[in-house]
């Protein structure tokens, strides 16, 4: 897992093809979410687990990137059907198919997963990552996980790197990596919560 490298005074942000922040959430159409771009900060984010620096968390982001690549494959076949979340979702289970469907649900819950380890990392300066990612974990992932996928998921947040040394991989200037992580978060905060309530109506289950 190799970190992509950034321009001095840069940070690892700066590398995403897309951020949370500049993701387009139409709030005139019942806060339809753009396919296209929230796949590529999708993507984009899981460039975070190659800063966490260890093997265990490629479980994590295979995950995330196996899921990216189910809805992708329903927007690239029904492409009229797809410019939104939302959209994409409702046509597919037209179908009878729910494929892509059942893959936003898992990609929403690694993108809580996430979300609310690094929210509280921040938020609590003394707090190392191995118990900011375990308490993200129990809260997220760990009551859908069988008991099989469990310890590995386990193991990866029992490798997280100690604080000071994953925040100098995102970026040498720290007040900059926290000033430009905090809207970051908080765009996908409510980009997640908008899923997770889209996903709890009846036209979204299958």
């Amino acid at each position: 897992m190799s970190v992509p490298t950034f321009p001095t005074g840069g940070t690892l942000l700066d590398t995403f093809k897309k951020s949370f922040v500049d993701v387009p959430v139409d709030a005139d159409k019942d806060n339809a979410i753009a396919t296209t771009d929230f796949l590529d900060a999708a993507e984009s984010l899981t460039t975070i687990f190659d800063a966490l620096g260890s093997v265990a968390f490629s479980p994590v982001k295979n995950d995330m990137m196996g899921n990216v690549k189910k809805i992708r494959e329903r927007q690239l076949a029904a492409p009229a059907e797809s410019a939104t979340l939302q959209e994409l979702v409702i046509n597919e289970l037209k179908t009878k198919k729910h494929n892509a469907a059942e893959g936003l649900v898992w990609l929403v819950r690694g993108l809580d997963f996430t979300c609310i380890a690094l929210s509280q990392n921040l938020a609590k300066d003394g707090e190392e990552l191995s118990e900011s990612f375990r308490n993200a974990y129990g809260n997220t992932l760990k009551p859908h996980h069988s008991f099989i996928v469990k310890p590995v998921f386990s193991a990866a947040m029992s490798a997280c790197p100690y604080r000071k040394d994953f925040y100098t991989k995102l970026g040498a200037d720290q007040d900059k990596v926290v000033a430009e992580l905090r809207p970051y978060l908080k765009a996908l905060d409510n980009i997640v919560a908008i899923l997770k309530g889209f996903q709890d109506r009846k036209e979204a289950k299958w």
